[in-house]
């Protein structure tokens, strides 16, 4: 089968920092629901879901990545606090296209760094011994240490979902 060349791209990072990892090919998903049904041996608190959102302070609009456990929703307020901003949405997916060389929404992969974006993950992913994620391609994951995924990604730790109720 052939996959988005940013596949390799990780898959090739994770090898150059002897990162322990496990890969898997499955149907084409979309959400992290669809993805946790084809990953039984994962819960969906381990599944790393990646947002690239839009945000505007003033002038033009820039993009970052938000990383955080799949069960979870982002908490836009808190988001707004942190990056210091009046307006946040969600990127479209032809922007998301743009910025990653052409991966679909749904197989953005939680490596930001790869498209020149700054990654913020919230804690509580790495409270995950392993998570896991669609790796720049709807029908491939990758499962790794939380640890080794700090270390490479190197993302901004802060509080971003919504508190549980």
């Amino acid at each position: 089968m052939t996959y988005h060349p940013v596949v390799k791209k990780i898959t090739d990072l994770l090898t150059e920092h002897h990162a322990s990892f496990r890969t898997f090919e499955h149907a084409p998903v979309r959400t992290s629901e669809e993805a946790a049904a084809l990953r039984p041996e994962f819960t969906m608190h381990q599944g790393a879901k990646a947002l690239i959102v839009r945000a505007k302070k003033g002038g033009e609009p820039f993009f970052v990545m938000l990383v955080f456990p799949a069960d979870l929703k982002f908490d836009s307020k808190k988001v707004k606090a942190l990056l210091g901003v009046q307006s946040l949405s969600f990127a479209t997916e032809e922007e998301v296209g743009r910025l990653t060389d052409g991966v679909q929404v749904g197989g953005v992969p939680p490596f930001g760094n790869l498209f020149g974006l700054p990654v913020y993950a919230d804690e509580l992913l790495f409270g995950n011994e392993e998570i896991v994620f669609n790796a720049g391609d709807r029908s491939f994951s990758v499962a790794m240490k939380a640890e080794d995924y700090r270390t490479i990604v190197q993302p901004i730790i802060s509080h971003l979902v919504v508190d549980p109720q």
